[in-house]
């Protein structure tokens, strides 16, 4: 098993930026790769990013490249997700994810094995 906590969401004004943050706990993190999901009320899980075990292989979606960056820093157990240029539409509740096809960056939720509880993200005009 794989315990994964989000944490960094609040409320921000449009065009600003936040850091999240996801930390496992349970078995070895690099044996994972990690994404990062949201989901928008009334609205299907979106993938956002997602990064290898290594971070030699990373994957975005359209509608947040160039603003959203995923890292990960082995040595804590964390992947991070950088949002900038925040938009109002980017408003939902931010999911961390992990994938056992650690070689690759997996863009479908069913790649992945493992869920966090959640983090929202609120971005007003």
């Amino acid at each position: 098993q794989v315990q994964l906590l989000e944490s960094g969401g609040g409320l921000v004004q449009t065009g600003g930026s936040l850091r999240l943050s996801c930390t496992a706990s349970g078995r070895t993190f690099s044996n994972y790769a990690m994404g990062w999901f949201r989901q928008a009320p009334g609205k299907e899980r979106e993938f956002l990013v997602a990064i290898s075990w290594s971070g030699g292989s990373t994957s975005t979606a359209d509608s947040v490249k160039g603003r959203f960056t995923i890292s990960r820093d082995n040595a804590k157990n964390t992947v991070y997700l950088q949002m900038n240029s925040l938009k109002t539409e980017d408003t939902a509740v931010y999911y961390c994810a992990a994938s056992p096809k650690r070689h690759n960056s997996p863009r479908s939720g069913p790649e992945y094995a493992y869920w966090g509880q959640g983090t929202q993200v609120t971005v007003s005009s």
